[in-house]
């Protein structure tokens, strides 16, 4: 990813928005698709096995912007790992870990902004979630293996989504859980098209995103489950982006 393009204010201001934002901030109006808010939790608490966790499972968020996910995770597992490669972000999300909330500028229209606050959701501890800024492709091997791996809408800007990927399993524990979900909007600004893992024809076959990641994913992990989750992300006030994700989760092998 080019964390470049994630450190503007304005980024920053809409990704806040999409994590903590009211319904009626990201949406105002009484029409439109509700039923993509609140996105950043409803990945955690549609796709994790919450059963196969133990008191002490631990997470790890590759990919985690302003943190909503992770915290979210914390609701289930004893401590958190956050990673995003923007240091806009991540400062953002330890702000938020430190004082519960911040404050922030959404746009109205053109210059018009609104104040607005960010914060916690209630029921979660903050002190179980930890925040650093990194590289999801070469994840420090000191931080040891999980139980559980989110990876939301993250593959999609990684300059290497394979070799990410075919690696993962490394940071896993044995039946432990990955959690992969992207829109698949590949672009050659942040992946180089012949690393793109699918929607493109190679050898007269069109390549779609999903086979790829069985055929990388299937050595070292079972298939558990798929599901089409909706997101909403607010430019302004008469602009929005509306996307589906793909999301699949997979179990990690014993051997």
């Amino acid at each position: 990813m080019n964390p470049a393009s994630y450190e503007s204010e304005q980024v920053l201001s809409e990704y806040l928005l999409f994590h903590y934002g009211k319904a009626e901030e990201i949406l105002p109006y009484d029409f439109g698709p509700a039923e993509a808010l609140d996105y950043p939790a409803r990945v955690v608490r549609e796709c994790i096995q919450v059963s196969r966790l133990s008191s002490k499972a631990r997470a790890l968020d590759l990919g985690c912007a302003v943190g909503r996910s992770s915290f979210e995770l914390a609701r289930f597992c004893a401590s958190v790992v956050g990673i995003d490669a923007s240091e806009r972000f991540i400062h953002a999300a330890n702000a938020l870990k430190k004082e519960g909330c911040v404050v922030f500028d959404f746009t109205e229209e053109g210059e018009l902004k609104t104040k607005t606050l960010a914060q916690v959701p209630a029921g979660i501890d903050p002190s179980r979630v930890s925040f650093e800024v990194g590289d999801a492709c070469n994840v420090k091997k000191e931080l040891g293996t999980f139980d559980v791996v989110l990876m939301s809408n993250l593959i999609d800007r990684l300059p290497d989504p394979a070799s990410c990927l075919s690696r993962i399993h490394e940071r896993i524990h044995p039946q432990g859980q990955l959690i992969v979900s992207s829109p698949y909007t590949w672009l050659s600004r942040f992946t180089p098209k012949d690393c793109w893992l699918g929607g493109v024809e190679r050898n007269g076959k069109k390549v779609r995103s999903e086979e790829a990641l069985f055929e990388i994913l299937g050595p070292h992990f079972d298939f558990a489950g798929k599901k089409d989750l909706p997101f909403l992300i607010r430019e302004h006030s008469r602009k929005f982006q509306w996307g589906v994700s793909q999301a699949t989760v997979w179990i990690r092998k014993e051997s």
